[in-house]
């Protein structure tokens, strides 16, 4: 089962406990720093250079990577996971679109380290994330995620579809051969998840910062 301990917004710990009540792990939750950025960049790496998860063809530099943490942590969380004092896997969250009408969406990221996938670092991190954008008044995420049509792509399986649908997001798009990587077409499928009923009059978005 799980026992849950939320804090601050910059710290959530969270213990997990086997059916004896024993501690197995323990996984600290935290908001993202520049310093993190080369450990960040070094789970992120693999994503670039071997998969078509990621659409960028190039791995970013430490600075680059720097500068989008500091960014992103004016409006929005930019979290990360550790377990046992290092860290497994991060989530961000980035706008879903310019227009102030939808300010109470957003889309989200998450990356985990490939070599530990199935321990639960992705769907700790979501509930960590889910918490943190409650408090913004923020109600919808969505998650643009890559999709093959070919099911012995070695550069993508769509694992992350079905990864998804078990922390609760639906599939509401679909983008065919939208973007290009290793001599490639690959779509993408936006996927919607709801936090909570909608308000008929939520409260005005509260920037990360300004929590």
């Amino acid at each position: 089962m799980f026992t849950i301990s939320i804090g601050k917004v910059e710290k959530i710990c969270r213990v997990i406990e086997n059916i004896d009540g024993k501690k197995e792990f323990i996984m600290n939750i935290r908001k993202a720093t520049v310093s993190d950025a080369k450990a960040l960049l070094e789970i992120y790496r693999p994503y670039v250079e071997e998969t078509a998860i990621s659409f960028e063809y190039d791995v970013p530099t430490v600075e680059e990577f720097e500068e989008r943490i500091r960014t992103t942590l004016i409006n929005y969380p930019y979290i990360v996971l550790e377990d046992e004092g290092e860290i497994r896997g991060y989530a961000y969250v980035s706008i879903f679109h310019g227009r102030e009408a939808y300010s109470h969406a957003v889309e989200t990221s998450i990356y985990v380290d490939k070599d530990c996938k199935g321990k639960g670092y992705g769907k700790a991190l979501y509930e960590a994330m889910d918490d943190i954008l409650l408090k913004q008044n923020v109600f919808v995420e969505y998650a643009c995620i890559a999709i093959s049509d070919r099911e012995d792509d070695e550069y993508l399986t769509n694992g992350s579809v079905r990864f998804h649908e078990k922390v609760g997001y639906n599939l509401v798009g679909t983008h065919r051969n939208c973007g290009y990587k290793f001599n490639k077409w690959y779509g993408v499928v936006w996927m919607e998840k709801r936090l909570c009923e909608l308000p008929d009059n939520p409260e005005k978005f509260i920037p990360y910062s300004k929590l």
